[in-house]
């Protein structure tokens, strides 16, 4: 395994191919406090590749914003809903096509309610991940090797968990559901940024 820091934007010549696994770090979990402060990817090849943005990042970076906005590249998250919403807020950006682990897991692995990263990774890719570092100082200027390589694994795993999910989902024929979540993703998130995060807009 590698991991690759780049400071404000990944090269232009990066090709991480038509599946990556993305996720993000932040201030906290509130998408209208919190600021971005790193986003993460893997191609599925044990590579990570990270980029530590700082607030004079945003508006820059058009090299990571080319990629996340690629049609043709299938974006792979866990929990989709709160990195593609924080994605668009700071770095002006519609992140989609989307694949949601968190969202297949309670679609096809119904036999359960735990459906974290680190059970995911632990059932259907054989790794037990470390989560101590979750509530760490992302915004500080030098992130320390433990928040590397905590950053790191959250990427690594997800094409083999998407891959078993994948085959699960066929198997309960609930495949084409999942698509149909996947493809609100986006509008789930503009909902969260436009004020709706706890309001249920389908209830009566």
């Amino acid at each position: 395994m590698s991991i690759t820091l780049y400071k404000g934007d990944i090269p232009a010549d990066l090709d991480l191919g038509t599946m990556i696994a993305v996720d993000t770090e932040a201030m906290g979990l509130n998408n209208h406090r919190d600021r971005l402060c790193l986003v993460q990817m893997s191609s599925g090849d044990g590579n990570a590749h990270l980029v530590q943005l700082s607030p004079d990042d945003y508006d820059a970076a058009p090299n990571l914003k080319a990629l996340l906005a690629d049609q043709s590249v299938t974006k792979i998250f866990q929990f989709a809903r709160f990195d593609v919403a924080i994605i668009r807020k700071y770095l002006g950006v519609d992140c989609t096509p989307v694949y949601c682990t968190k969202i297949a897991s309670k679609l096809a692995r119904t036999y359960t309610d735990r459906h974290g990263l680190r059970d995911l990774c632990r059932e259907l890719a054989g790794v037990d991940i470390s989560k101590q570092q979750q509530s760490s100082d992302w915004g500080q200027e030098e992130l320390s090797e433990e928040q590397l390589e905590y950053a790191a694994s959250d990427v690594l795993y997800l094409h083999t968990i998407k891959e078993r999910l994948d085959q699960m989902l066929v198997r309960e024929g609930r495949q084409d559901l999942a698509q149909s979540c996947f493809d609100f993703l986006m509008p789930r998130a503009i909902l969260d940024l436009e004020g709706w995060g706890d309001l249920d807009i389908f209830s009566h």
